[in-house]
C-alpha cells in the first residue's frame, strides 16, 4: 500500500465533497439540527483532517491554526458563517493532510499509531476521514432537506 493508492479514492470522494460545498448558499451554514450547523460541520471536517495528519502521519499542526470544534458542537460558542474562509480552510486541510500522507515512507502506511481516539495504521485512518466526510456530507444534505420541507410548510 503507498500513497499513490490512496490518493485517486481520497481525491473522489474529496473532489465531490468540495465540489458540493461550494454550490452551499452562505445563508445555509447557520441551518441546524440539534447543536450542529452546517458551517460548524464545515469547520469541523477541515480541523478533523489537520488532527489525521497530526496524529496518523506525523505531521504537526499548521503555525496559527486554533482547533474550535474538538470539543462538540455543544462545548463551541463560535459560529461559522463565511463560506470563503470555510471553503479555504478545507481546501487548506485537504492540501495538508495529502502532503503528510505523501511524505509518510510507503513501510509506515500499515503500522499501528496509538491516538486519543484508538489505534489505527495511516490507511485505515484515511479509511476513517473518508467514512467521517461521508457523514457530515448526509449530515449537511438532511439539513438542507429538512428546512426546504419546513419552508414550503
Amino acid at each position: 500500500m503507498s500513497f499513490t493508492t490512496v490518493l485517486p479514492i481520497w481525491n473522489a470522494i474529496q473532489d465531490r465533497f468540495h465540489a458540493s460545498m461550494k454550490k452551499l448558499p452562505e445563508a445555509d451554514l447557520t441551518l441546524e439540527l440539534g447543536s450542529a450547523s452546517i458551517g460548524y460541520m464545515l469547520r469541523h471536517n477541515a480541523e478533523v483532517e489537520y488532527m489525521f495528519a497530526n496524529w496518523f502521519f506525523g505531521r504537526s499542526f499548521p503555525e496559527g491554526l486554533k482547533l474550535q470544534t474538538s470539543g462538540g458542537p455543544s462545548a463551541s460558542k463560535a459560529v461559522f458563517t463565511n463560506k470563503e474562509e470555510l471553503i479555504d480552510l478545507l481546501t487548506a486541510s485537504n492540501a495538508y493532510l495529502i502532503e503528510a500522507m505523501r511524505e509518510l515512507p510507503e513501510d509506515k502506511w500499515l503500522i499501528p499509531v496509538e491516538t486519543s481516539i484508538g489505534t489505527s495504521t495511516p490507511l485505515e485512518a484515511v479509511g476513517r476521514l473518508m467514512y467521517h466526510t461521508g457523514i457530515h456530507a448526509g449530515q449537511i444534505s438532511l439539513i438542507q432537506k429538512h428546512f426546504a420541507v419546513k419552508e414550503k410548510a
